[in-house]
């Protein structure tokens, strides 16, 4: 079964999320999530998520931080990382790269781009 993994510290953006990626729960998928980046290393490194969205900004350990800790380990390598962020400067993008991110994608995104990635990365047809 594929997972994914939304990391947000604000409750309302990860029911946003959530909303939005709905329709994949039919389709097999769990919906997991996290309020910090403690919680959301711990999540990954148990349940191996295929898929992370991953907030920068997070209480406890950032998502910079959750994501070279992910991408260092190699028993983590299938893990795919979107970078969501209010943080859409070009110096932000690129740390999100250095980190070693799948994808870095800025807030406000529009719905139909969530499910786009979310299918890409999953290899599931979003209709």
């Amino acid at each position: 079964m594929a997972k994914i993994l939304i990391v947000d510290d604000e409750s309302f953006i990860r029911e946003l999320l959530q909303d939005c990626l709905e329709d994949f729960v039919a389709k097999g998928v769990e919906l997991l999530a996290a309020d910090n980046g403690i919680d959301a290393l711990e999540i990954i490194r148990r349940e191996k998520p295929d898929l992370v969205f991953l907030d920068i900004m997070l209480p406890r350990l950032n998502g910079y931080e959750v994501c070279a800790l992910v991408k260092d380990d190699p028993g983590l390598n299938q893990v795919h990382i979107v970078m969501l962020s209010a943080k859409g400067q070009e110096f932000d993008r690129q740390k999100g790269h250095d980190m070693g991110a799948d994808l870095y994608m800025s807030k406000p995104f529009m719905a139909s781009e969530l499910i786009d990635v979310a299918a890409k990365f999953l290899g599931i047809n979003p209709d």
